[in-house]
């Protein structure tokens, strides 16, 4: 399978039906801002360089974020904040993240989430998570180069964690850790860019550049 036929599969998606029908309705509806634009309103797949070395795994795409422009961390503040550090850190060519017409490429990384759909409330099930765990697997298993994953929340970490090393517990999640895994690569851990922690100060710009830089010199390190 390749990238093209994995994103095929994942828009075509109606494994979980509460959120194919949540998304179905926000396409609808909209918000007032973009109320002549049409909505994405599919599952999302993952964005960036098939050669990355650096991969960052989120939540599940926004309600009127990625849901509406049908690109991973594109047009909400949380995309705003990850294309900013990957621009500063040479890992993207630009730092805005609006629509999939905006010229933004991604230089030796990929951002991609554990949930496809956007979920009601942000909160997947257990079940829903478990179910879209398969195209996150198919991704890293395709991302054959990363030497560096980024996990933005504890959500994203438990389910990168599952994956990349399912047969030891689970760490605490807390932002800042480095981890080094079994197959010499590394997982480094980041509050989610959320408005929830970026507004009250939980998730400083300092705090998450410094996750950025940290993954460039790690890779530096390997190369």
């Amino acid at each position: 399978m390749s990238f093209q036929a994995l994103s095929k599969q994942i828009a075509g998606c109606s494994k979980c039906s509460r959120l194919r029908n949540h998304c179905h309705e926000i396409a609808k509806e909209k918000r007032r801002a973009f109320k002549e634009q049409t909505y994405w309103g599919k599952p999302v797949s993952g964005f960036g360089d098939p050669h990355a070395k650096l991969m960052m795994v989120g939540l599940a795409p926004a309600a009127h974020g990625a849901n509406r422009t049908g690109r991973v961390f594109t047009g909400d503040r949380s995309g705003e904040w990850l294309y900013r550090a990957l621009f500063q850190t040479g890992f993207s060519n630009q730092p805005l993240s609006e629509n999939k017409s905006d010229g933004l490429e991604l230089n030796g990384a990929y951002v991609s989430c554990i949930v496809r759909c956007a979920p009601p409330g942000n909160k997947p099930t257990p079940k829903e998570i478990s179910q879209c765990r398969h195209y996150l697997e198919t991704e890293i298993s395709f991302l054959s180069q990363v030497q560096v994953f980024i996990a933005l929340g504890q959500i994203a970490f438990h389910s990168l964690w599952k994956i990349l090393e399912p047969l030891k517990p689970v760490p605490k999640f807390r932002h800042g850790v480095n981890i080094l895994l079994s197959q010499k690569k590394h997982l480094l851990l980041s509050y989610h860019p959320s408005q929830q922690n970026t507004f009250t100060g939980r998730l400083t710009q300092e705090m998450f550049l410094e996750r950025f830089e940290t993954a460039k010199e790690l890779i530096r390190a390997y190369f």
